[in-house]
């Protein structure tokens, strides 16, 4: 395909998976459940957060872990006791569990206490022309309290080599307006410019086969070489290709 064969088959394929039916499969139904801008961001942020693996167990578990907050994850936060906490050392998804889950409880109250909430740090340290330093700069104020060193390997830092997909993928819901009932459009002093697309095995495979990426490995290197290519798409919104890329390797095995 041509430069231009291809953005008339990509544009083709968001308008195709970026509507309200791509909920009905996708964790970021769960954040739909909120309508208050915190539980939102917190509800996105860790179900962004243990999205890898099988989807259907990540909706069920994401499921799970807002029920254990009471479906208040911000009065959670904010209001838990002790005893709270010690509910909350049975949960599991994968390699995360109970330990990893108390720090994440105790991180997001000391950032929405002292540094204006997830949105004040994403906001307050972006860089001109992309997120990925953001991304690091939010891993060290995450970790900012006495932590288990187990618990750093489920915030990726893209300094590090990290193509970071989870948090890259909870910045696309906060960011993308909400025009078409999927992305939230909350935060409001983020450009959709520098957003980064989720790269994973599937986004990966697919832009390979486009020719949007050369690089074998979904890394750092990677994501900044598919960032490059979509922005060549559309400069203003690179991110949407998401949608088309991994509904063509998901849904189509494109």
């Amino acid at each position: 395909m041509t430069k231009t064969e291809l953005k008339i088959f990509l544009d083709e394929k968001v308008i195709q998976y970026n509507n309200p039916k791509f909920l009905e499969t996708d964790p970021i139904q769960i954040p739909h459940l909120f309508t208050n801008k915190e539980d939102i961001e917190i509800s996105a942020f860790l179900t962004a957060t243990i999205a890898w693996g099988n989807r259907k167990s990540i909706i069920n578990n994401s499921h799970k872990l807002m029920g254990m907050m009471g479906q208040s994850p911000y009065d959670f936060i904010i209001n838990h006791s002790k005893e709270d906490l010690d509910d909350l050392a049975y949960f599991v998804h994968r390699t995360f569990n109970g330990i990893d889950l108390k720090y994440f409880i105790h991180s997001l109250k000391n950032i929405y206490t002292h540094h204006n909430g997830l949105e004040g740090i994403f906001t307050t340290h972006q860089e001109k022309n992309s997120l990925q330093p953001t991304i690091s700069k939010f891993k060290e104020l995450f970790f900012e309290l006495p932590y288990d060193q187990r618990t750093t390997k489920h915030v990726s830092n893209p300094l590090k080599g990290s193509a970071a997909k989870r948090i890259n993928m909870f910045l696309r819901w906060m960011v993308r307006d909400a025009n078409t009932s999927v992305d939230f459009g909350l935060w409001k002093n983020i450009s959709t410019a520098k957003l980064s697309c989720p790269l994973d095995v599937h986004s990966g495979n697919v832009a390979r086969k486009l020719g949007l990426l050369k690089r074998k490995q979904n890394d750092a290197k990677a994501l900044a070489e598919l960032d490059e290519n979509l922005r060549k798409l559309d400069p203003m919104d690179p991110v949407k290709y998401d949608f088309a890329l991994f509904g063509l390797g998901v849904f189509e095995k494109f």
